[in-house]
Formats: C-alpha cells, structure tokens, sequence
C-alpha cells in the first residue's frame, strides 16, 4: 500500500485538529467525532469545493493520542505560555492546534520542522491576525519542553 502524500496527510492534522475544536465545543467524545468527520467530512463536497481526501490513519492517531496523553500535553503547553495566560485562556482552536501538534511532537516520528511548517500553516486556515505567528512561537517552545523531557531511545 502506498504512503499516504503531503496533502493527505496535511488534510488529516486540519481535520484532526477541527475536530479537537468540537470535541471541546460540544463534550462528544473522541469517537463519535472521529466517526462523523470519517463519514461526512474528510474528502467531502463542503460549500461546493471539495476536501482533499485525508490520511484516515494519522488522523485517528492524532485524535486518539491527544486524548491519551493530554494531560501530559496540556502541561508541556503551560510550561510554554507567559504566566498569567494558562491554556484555557487561549482560543479553543489554538488549544486543539497545540494538542494535536504537541501529541505530534512527542509520540510520532515526524520531523519537527515538518511538525512546526504544517500547524502553522493550520493557523493561517483559521486566523488572518497574529495567531499563526503566536502558533509558531508556542509550538517552538512546546518542542523545546517536550525534547528536554522525553526520554532518549
């Protein structure tokens, strides 16, 4: 079976990370979310354009993984904000976006420019002002802090 391209993979971390926002948004769980982007929404007709068909794999890893290990993500992410700005005081599309990007970071072999390129460019799916340059930052920082305690194999 052939390795899922850039652009499938790209459409699966904006999925992945839409879908986070909902699961926030509405308390449906990490499966029936999964469930309904699987059924209408990844490479779907949406508003007359259609989707680019995503890589299903690393989508459900993303949302699983991030479910599995958020506290642990959610602490990196603190580590990484200015005091006084927690993660739930961030927009909730930013917390999914380092949720996403940080489970990426820590249990995936993919390289971290790759990790930094791909969720910034995210943000500009979702914010014309500052937020994806702030994406950047926190994201740089998040790897740092995650580097320095992940365990060397």
């Amino acid at each position: 079976m052939a390795k899922p391209n850039r652009q499938a993979r790209s459409a699966a971390r904006l999925a992945a990370v839409q879908a986070l926002y909902q699961m926030e948004m509405t308390g449906v769980s990490w499966r029936k979310a999964r469930a309904e982007f699987e059924e209408h929404r990844l490479g779907m007709d949406v508003d007359g354009e259609t989707l680019a068909e995503a890589d299903v794999k690393l989508f459900r890893r993303l949302l699983e993984g991030v479910v599995e290990r958020q506290s642990e993500i959610d602490k990196a992410v603190n580590q990484t904000l200015k005091e006084g700005w927690p993660l739930r005081r961030i927009d909730p599309i930013l917390r999914a976006l380092f949720r996403a990007a940080g489970f990426e970071m820590l249990a995936l072999d993919t390289p971290r420019n790759v990790v930094l390129n791909e969720y910034v460019e995210v943000a500009k799916a979702f914010f014309d002002g500052d937020e994806p340059r702030l994406a950047n930052a926190v994201l740089e920082a998040i790897d740092k802090v995650l580097r320095t305690e992940k365990p060397e194999s």
